[in-house]
């Protein structure tokens, strides 16, 4: 049975307080389950070995500076 659209497994997930080992589950675009060890999806990332950060934001820019043409 199909459960996720996709399951990143294997990876470290950081939060702004924890990091822990866990599979996440996506469907529909949204995180929809966080557990020890998901299976049934379209797709899967194998994150083993890598950090899985939520999404970040560009938060150096400079909206006023005059480009040197």
């Amino acid at each position: 049975m199909i459960d996720f659209d996709l399951i990143i497994t294997g990876g470290t997930i950081v939060t702004a307080t924890d990091t822990f080992k866990a599979d996440i589950g996506i469907k529909n675009s949204q995180i929809t389950s966080i557990a020890d060890r998901l299976e049934g999806a379209q797709h899967i990332i194998n994150a083993q070995d890598r950090y899985v950060f939520p999404g970040g934001i560009e938060a150096h820019c400079h909206i006023e500076q005059e480009s040197g043409m």
